[in-house]
């Protein structure tokens, strides 16, 4: 097994806009190293032809009968009725920086 990394958990905390207190970073730190050891024992599995898969169960068709695109708004009318729009899409607040 590969040496699991040493996490940073004043950056994570930052990251989060978490403001833990030193136990709580140690408390974290413990349970984080806890998740990249599993991760290590996932990587030490052999998977040689395990074919991917997006779910756990075979999908075979995810519509219904009678799933069949409906009627869309134009673009005009949901821009109209946004506080603020620009070149036809809705102006959001910015949530990341």
């Amino acid at each position: 097994m590969s040496e699991t990394p040493h996490i940073d958990i004043d950056y994570v905390a930052n990251l989060a806009r978490l403001d833990m207190g030193e136990a709580e970073k140690a408390k974290l730190g413990g349970q984080l190293d806890a998740i990249l050891g599993y991760f290590d024992k996932l990587n030490a599995v052999d998977v040689e032809g395990v074919e991917p898969m997006a779910h756990a169960h075979r999908v075979t068709n995810v519509w219904r009968e009678g799933d069949e695109p409906g009627p869309t708004l134009a673009p005009e009318c949901v821009t109209g009725m946004a506080p603020e729009s620009r070149d036809n899409q809705v102006v959001v607040p910015k949530v990341v920086e």
